[in-house]
C-alpha cells in the first residue's frame, strides 16, 4: 500500500514526482549506454580485444535488452516498477564492473552483453514510461511520456563529456567503475514510480479498453492487429539506425580524419537535442495522430542520414547532423508507447511495448554488430549508412497506414486485421 504521505499527495504533484524519478533513472541508464562507443578503441588497444568482438558485445546487450523487455514489462504490470528498477540497477552496475575488469573475451561479452542488457531492460522505457502512462489522463499521456523521455536525455548530455574526461585522466577502468557506482545510486528511485500496480478506479474500463482483457486475450488481440504488427516491424528501423550511429559514429569520424574529441561532442549534442525532440514528439503526439508523427519523424531522420553521408565532412556538418539526429533520436519511444496504450489500454502496456521493443532491439543488435563486421570486411561504413537510409524510408511507409482506433473489449471481439 502507498504510504500516508504518498496518499495525501495531490495527483499533479504525484505525476511530476513520477516523471522526475523516471527521468533520473533513464538518464543514468541511457546516458551510460550512450558512452559505449567511446570505449571501443581503448578496449581494443589496452585489452588487446578485436573491434569485431567489442562491437558484438555492444550489439548483444541490445539483443538481450530486447528479449528481456517483455519479461521486465510483464513484471512491472504485475508487481510494479520499484522491484524491477532495483534489480535492473544492480544488474547494470555488475555488467559495467565486469567490463571494467574484463580479462578475457567471455568476461566482456557476459558483462557488456548480458548483464547490461538485462539491467537496461529494467531501467528504461518499458518500465519507466509504463509507470508514467498509468498515472496520467489519456489526453495528457503522450506529453507526460515525452517529458519523461526528455528528462531522461539529460544523462546523455552529461555522461558523455564526463566519461571522456575520466577516460583521458584515469583510464577506461576508472570511468566504467564510476558509471557502475552512479547506476547503483539511482536504484532506490524506483520506489517513487510506485511499489505496486495501481488498481483501476470504478468505470475506468470505459476509457481504458485494456482493463477488460486478460494478458492472454490482449496478446491474442495484438498478434491479430495489423497496426500493431506494422508498428512492431517499423520499430526495427529505429533500433538499427540508432545503434549503428551511437556505436560507430566515433569510429567513422576517426576514419574521416575529424579532430579528436569531435565524436564525444557529437554524441553529447545528440543527447542535448534529444531533450527538445522527445518533448516535442510527446507534444505533437498529443495533438496529431501518433502514427503520422512517427512516419514523418522517420522521413526526417532518413533525410538527415542521406545528406550527412553525401556531403563533405567537417565540424559544421557533424554538428548539424548531431542536432537533427538528436531532435529525432528517442522521440519514437513516447509516440510508440502512446500508440500502444491508445489501441490496447494501459493494463498490459509494459508487456505489449516490450514485445514491440524486441523488434527495435533486434535492429539495434544488427546495427551495432554489422557496423563492426562490415568495417572489418570492407574497411568502410558506406554499406551501413545506405542500409540505415533504406530502413528509415521503409519504416515511414509502414507507419502511415496504421489504424489507431482502440480495440473492441472482451473475448471474441472483432479485431481490425
Amino acid at each position: 500500500m502507498s504510504s500516508p504521505s504518498a496518499s495525501a499527495m495531490s495527483p499533479s504533484r504525484k505525476t511530476y514526482l513520477i516523471i522526475a524519478a523516471g527521468a533520473a533513472v533513464m538518464s543514468m541508464a541511457l546516458g551510460s549506454r550512450q558512452t559505449f562507443g567511446l570505449f571501443i578503441s581503448p578496449l581494443s588497444y589496452d585489452y588487446g580485444l578485436p573491434v569485431t568482438l567489442i562491437a558484438f558485445a555492444i550489439a548483444l546487450h541490445n539483443l538481450v535488452w530486447g528479449f528481456s523487455q517483455p519479461l521486465a514489462g510483464a513484471a512491472t504490470d504485475r508487481w510494479g516498477p520499484a522491484p524491477v528498477v532495483a534489480f535492473g540497477a544492480l544488474a547494470y552496475a555488475a555488467g559495467l564492473a565486469m567490463t571494467a575488469l574484463a580479462s578475457s573475451s567471455w568476461a566482456l561479452v557476459l558483462g557488456m552483453g548480458v548483464f547490461i542488457g538485462v539491467g537496461i531492460s529494467c531501467t528504461s522505457f518499458g518500465v519507466v514510461l509504463t509507470a508514467v502512462g498509468r498515472n496520467v489522463a489519456p489526453e495528457k499521456r503522450s506529453m507526460a511520456m515525452g517529458l519523461a523521455s526528455a528528462g531522461g536525455s539529460l544523462g546523455q548530455v552529461l555522461m558523455v563529456p564526463l566519461v571522456q574526461e575520466l577516460r583521458s585522466l584515469s583510464g577506461i577502468t576508472v570511468a566504467l567503475i564510476a558509471l557502475a557506482v552512479l547506476m547503483l545510486a539511482v536504484a532506490p528511485l524506483g520506489l517513487a514510480l510506485g511499489r505496486r500496480p495501481q488498481t483501476a478506479a470504478a468505470g475506468a474500463a470505459a476509457v481504458d479498453p485494456g482493463l477488460n482483457f486478460s494478458l492472454k486475450e490482449v496478446v491474442v488481440q495484438a498478434c491479430r492487429h495489423r497496426g500493431y504488427r506494422l508498428l512492431t516491424v517499423g520499430f526495427f528501423a529505429c533500433g538499427f539506425q540508432l545503434a549503428f550511429i551511437a556505436t560507430h559514429l566515433p569510429g567513422y569520424l576517426e576514419l574521416c580524419h575529424m579532430p579528436m574529441g569531435l565524436a564525444a561532442t557529437a554524441l553529447a549534442l545528440i543527447g542535448l537535442f534529444n531533450m527538445a525532440g522527445s518533448w516535442a514528439c510527446g507534444w505533437l503526439g498529443g495533438r496529431f495522430r501518433q502514427h503520422y508523427v512517427l512516419g514523418w519523424l522517420y522521413l526526417v531522420r532518413s533525410a538527415a542520414i542521406a545528406l550527412f553521408f553525401a556531403l563533405p565532412k567537417n565540424e559544421w556538418s557533424v554538428t548539424l547532423f548531431a542536432a537533427v539526429m538528436g531532435l529525432t533520436w528517442l522521440g519514437t519511444v513516447p509516440l510508440t508507447t502512446g500508440l500502444v496504450a491508445r489501441i490496447f489500454g494501459t493494463r498490459h502496456m509494459g508487456t505489449l511495448f516490450g514485445v514491440c521493443f524486441l523488434s527495435h532491439q533486434v535492429g539495434s543488435f544488427l546495427g551495432a554488430w554489422l557496423g563492426g563486421f562490415v568495417l572489418d570486411l570492407t574497411g568502410s561504413y558506406s554499406l551501413l549508412w545506405l542500409a540505415t537510409l533504406v530502413a528509415g524510408v521503409i519504416a515511414a511507409l509502414l507507419h502511415f497506414p496504421i489504424d489507431d482506433r482502440a480495440v473492441a473489449a472482451g473475448p471474441g471481439a472483432p479485431v481490425r486485421a
